[in-house]
């Protein structure tokens, strides 16, 4: 077991994250580790919004209070993707991705600073889809095995 970055955390330990919109009317938090895997995706919508996530499944991630009344979805496509932002300042700081339904995609520029120790980035080719899903460890993310998703490729 190694530990994360700066807090002396080891990688494998749970920690609440917060986290959420521009304008902080979309608040959540999320149960993940110090050190996480983040996926930067080239399909046309994380492309242009320049979105990099990691996944947590979905039990791990709550809303705040209040934060469901400013939230709006958007999908294209298969529709499995929910693509949600904040409708007042339109950030996307989480949405339910196409590769893990049952996860949530936390957006690594939207958590709060001190909790994150590490983020490995790694590329997703979200334009080739199909061929790249196949060969992709991402859907273990979503199951809760952390120590499995987490392991180097």
């Amino acid at each position: 077991m190694s530990s994360g970055g700066g807090s002396g955390v080891p990688d494998d330990v749970v920690l609440v994250h917060t986290g959420g919109c521009h304008c902080r009317r979309v608040r959540w938090r999320v149960e993940a580790p110090a050190s996480v895997v983040a996926w930067v995706c080239n399909c046309s919508d994380c492309a242009m919004r320049g979105n990099t996530h990691f996944v947590v499944p979905a039990a791990r991630f709550k809303l705040q209070a209040g934060a469901g009344e400013f939230i709006t979805t958007y999908t294209f496509g298969t529709h499995t993707a929910k693509h949600t932002f904040c409708k007042a300042c339109g950030i996307t700081s989480f949405y339910t991705p196409r590769s893990n339904p049952d996860g949530v995609a936390v957006t690594v520029a939207c958590v709060d600073p001190g909790t994150l120790d590490h983020v490995e980035y790694r590329k997703a080719d979200g334009r080739n889809w199909e061929e790249w899903i196949k060969r992709s460890d991402i859907a273990g993310f979503s199951k809760g095995n952390a120590e499995a998703a987490a392991a180097p490729e």
